[in-house]
C-alpha cells in the first residue's frame, strides 16, 4: 500500500502510524510519503515500512500561504508517487485528508487501475470557518466542492465519525462506499501508563489539556476559563498542564502570563505518547475547548481510555464519544466551562463514575483495537478486487 500525508509528518499522526502497524501485521508492504520531520527517524527500520519524504513547507499564516503549502504538496506527491508506483508493486493508494487537492491524482490512479482510498479526518470547510473570523463564501464553498470531488473519485471513504459520514452519503456516495473508523488509543499502550505525582507540583489536583495547538482549538477560551477559575473561584489547588506545540503555542503562553496563571498553568511541549499517558493517568479531570461541531475529539477519547473525566463544550460529536463521561457547558461560555470543572473537582464520587463510565466504553468500541478490524476490512477488500482486475481472463 502506499499512503500519502502532507498535513502532520508520518511520525506523529497517530492515526496513520497505528493504520500502518495494523498493514504491517497483516504483512502489507507499505509506503508513506510524508513531509520531512525527526519524528520520521524511529519508522525508518521498520521490516515492510518505506518511508519517503519531501521538504517540510513553512507554516503558513494566511490562505494565500495554504494555497501555496497545498499546491507544493500535490506537486510533491504526483512526483513521489509516480515514484513509487514505477519501482514498486502497488494495491491501494490512501490519501489521507485534508488537504482534499489531490483529485486529479485520484482520477488518473483510477484510470490507472489502482484502488483508491480517502481517509477523511477533517473537513476543510469547516476547519476554514472555525479559523477565520470571516470566511470568505467562495473559498469555503471551493472547498467543500473539492471535498465532494475527491470522495466521489475514490473507491471507498473512511471517515472517523458519523458525522463525516453523513455529509459523504448526503453527498451522494452510497452507504457501501463510507465506513467510519474512529481513532481511539490502543489498549496496550494505555495499560503500560503509571501515575506520576510529581508532574502535579504539590497541589491536590491536576487537569490536563493534549493536542496540536491550532487556531480552531480555541486555546483562548480554554485560558480565559482558567482565569475565572482561578482568580473569579479561588479555585488554586489544581495544577494545570497543556501538552502540545502548533502555531498558537507562543500565544497560549502570553496570555497565561497575561492573566497572571504562570504558577497554576505549565506547558510541557511536544511529548511522545508515553509521557502523554502519564500525565493522564495522573490526571483528575481532562479538558477541551473546541467549538467544531464536525469534531470527535482524539483527546478526549485519550482521556476516557485513562479513566479521566472530560469537561467540554457540548457539541454534537464530543458528545457521540463521551456520552456520559464528560460534564458540558454551553458552547463558548467561558464563565460555565470554569464552573463545570470547579464542580467536577469538588466531586470525587462522580469523577470516579465518569471515568469509569468512559475506560469501559473506550475499551468496547472506540480502542484502535476494535476499530482496526474495520480499517483492514476495507483496505483487504481492495486488495482483492485489484488482484482480480490484473488476473488473466480465460479466453
Amino acid at each position: 500500500m502506499l499512503a500519502i500525508v502532507e498535513n502532520v509528518p508520518f511520525g506523529i499522526d497517530p492515526r496513520l502510524t497505528k493504520q500502518v502497524e495494523a498493514l504491517l501485521e497483516q504483512d502489507f508492504r507499505v509506503t508513506v510519503v510524508s513531509r520531512r520531520d525527526p519524528s520520521n527517524d524511529v519508522w525508518r527500520s521498520v521490516p515492510g515500512l518505506h518511508v519517503i519524504e519531501f521538504p517540510a513547507p513553512p507554516e503558513p499564516a494566511r490562505i494565500l500561504g495554504y494555497a501555496a503549502e497545498y499546491g507544493l504538496a500535490f506537486v510533491w506527491a504526483a512526483a513521489l508517487s509516480a515514484r513509487v508506483l514505477l519501482q514498486d508493486r502497488v494495491d491501494v493508494i490512501q490519501l489521507c485528508q485534508p488537504p482534499d487537492v489531490y483529485v486529479p491524482l485520484t482520477l488518473l490512479f483510477r484510470v490507472l487501475g489502482y484502488k483508491v482510498v480517502v481517509d477523511q479526518r477533517d473537513l476543510m470547510s469547516e476547519l476554514y470557518t472555525a479559523r477565520y473570523e470571516r470566511p470568505r463564501p467562495l473559498v469555503v464553498a471551493a472547498l467543500k466542492r473539492l471535498e465532494q470531488l475527491s470522495q466521489a473519485a475514490a473507491n471507498q471513504v473512511l471517515c472517523v465519525n458519523q458525522f463525516l459520514q453523513k455529509r459523504a452519503m448526503a453527498a451522494g456516495l452510497s452507504p457501501s462506499r463510507v465506513t467510519v473508523v474512529r481513532n481511539g488509543p490502543v489498549l496496550g499502550r494505555v495499560a503500560r501508563a503509571v501515575p506520576d505525582p510529581d508532574v502535579k507540583h504539590g497541589r491536590r489536583y491536576l487537569s490536563c489539556w493534549i493536542g496540536k495547538m491550532g487556531r480552531q482549538d480555541r486555546l483562548d477560551l480554554l485560558i480565559a476559563a482558567l482565569g475565572h477559575l482561578v482568580h473569579g473561584l479561588g479555585r488554586t489547588d489544581c495544577q494545570f498542564a497543556i501538552l502540545g506545540d502548533g502555531e498558537c503555542f507562543a500565544d497560549t503562553r502570553r496570555m497565561v502570563e497575561e492573566l497572571g496563571l504562570d504558577q497554576w498553568v505549565i506547558f510541557t511541549d511536544w511529548v511522545p505518547e508515553e509521557v502523554v499517558f502519564r500525565y493522564l493517568a495522573t490526571a483528575d479531570v481532562g479538558l477541551d475547548a473546541s467549538l467544531q461541531e464536525e469534531v470527535s475529539p482524539v483527546k478526549a477519547i485519550e482521556y476516557m481510555a485513562l479513566g479521566v473525566p472530560i469537561v467540554a463544550f457540548d457539541l454534537q460529536e464530543t458528545r457521540a464519544a463521551a456520552r456520559d463521561a464528560a460534564a458540558y457547558a454551553p458552547p463558548g461560555d467561558v464563565k460555565a466551562l470554569a464552573e463545570a470543572i470547579d464542580a467536577l473537582l469538588d466531586d470525587p464520587d462522580r469523577r470516579a463514575r465518569m471515568g469509569r463510565i468512559g475506560s469501559s466504553r473506550v475499551r468496547e468500541s472506540l480502542a484502535w483495537d476494535r476499530q482496526a478490524a474495520d480499517y483492514l476490512r476495507v483496505i483487504e477488500g481492495l486488495t482483492r478486487d485489484r488482484r482480480r482486475a490484473r488476473r488473466p481472463q480465460p479466453s
